[in-house]
């Protein structure tokens, strides 16, 4: 109980913060966010707490418009009776926006990517989490058969192949392929690593994941 109150007590202090603080700031800026919102980049993120994209990318409010959910999944395009919340997100923003980016950001020791190996003992309550993950299913074949049980680079490639699936699933979305090759729309794809801070974007010349940094463009990982 008196963990829970501390954490409420912190919640709290922080919203006082923000109201004290943060938002006259940027009094301004949000009151000519209060109708209406033009966000110039989609960003796709991972649901972990370690990874705040507006931190990430050193942006302010009305600038990003994000999606987020476990391992940063983007699942090809489909209609559907179902409730989509992640397509249905991406597709909104993609039609609704003038956007001109979309970034996939995927990251070190992402905790879906290695759910993608467990047993399946380990779903026993997280039951549609492993059924959400079943979208990575080939990932897992092809690097299971290449790296086996060497966990570290096992966990290496799925995050880095799972951001190029994202991308290929993401240019199923009708009239984003044409936007993107028409060079209308740029489409990202970035593997962020926790420890370091360090952010690669995935070159789709080279096909490979290269810095991203103003000093050393060519130090490739």
């Amino acid at each position: 109980m008196n963990e829970q109150i501390f954490i409420n007590n912190s919640l709290f202090d922080g919203v006082n913060e923000f109201m004290e603080n943060g938002y006259l700031e940027h009094k301004d800026l949000f009151v000519s966010l209060s109708s209406m919102q033009t966000p110039h980049t989609l960003f796709i993120g991972c649901s972990d707490s370690r990874v705040v994209p507006s931190l990430i990318t050193s942006s302010k409010p009305g600038e990003l418009f994000v999606v987020r959910n476990i391992a940063n999944i983007v699942p090809p395009y489909r209609l559907s009776d179902e409730f989509l919340a992640t397509t249905s997100a991406i597709e909104y923003a993609i039609n609704v926006f003038d956007l001109k980016n979309i970034v996939i950001c995927g990251h070190s020791n992402c905790g879906g990517c290695e759910a993608l190996y467990y047993d399946k003992s380990k779903f026993e309550n997280i039951p549609n989490v492993r059924k959400w993950l079943e979208i990575l299913s080939p990932i897992k074949h092809a690097v299971s058969e290449v790296y086996g049980d060497n966990v570290s680079k096992r966990s290496w490639v799925t995050e880095r192949l799972n951001i190029i699936n994202s991308i290929d699933n993401i240019l199923t979305f009708p009239t984003l392929k044409e936007k993107f090759e028409s060079g209308k729309i740029n489409i990202h794809g970035w593997h962020y690593i926790i420890e370091t801070g360090e952010i690669f974007e995935y070159d789709f010349n080279s096909k490979q994941f290269k810095f991203i940094g103003e000093n050393d463009k060519s130090n490739d990982k």
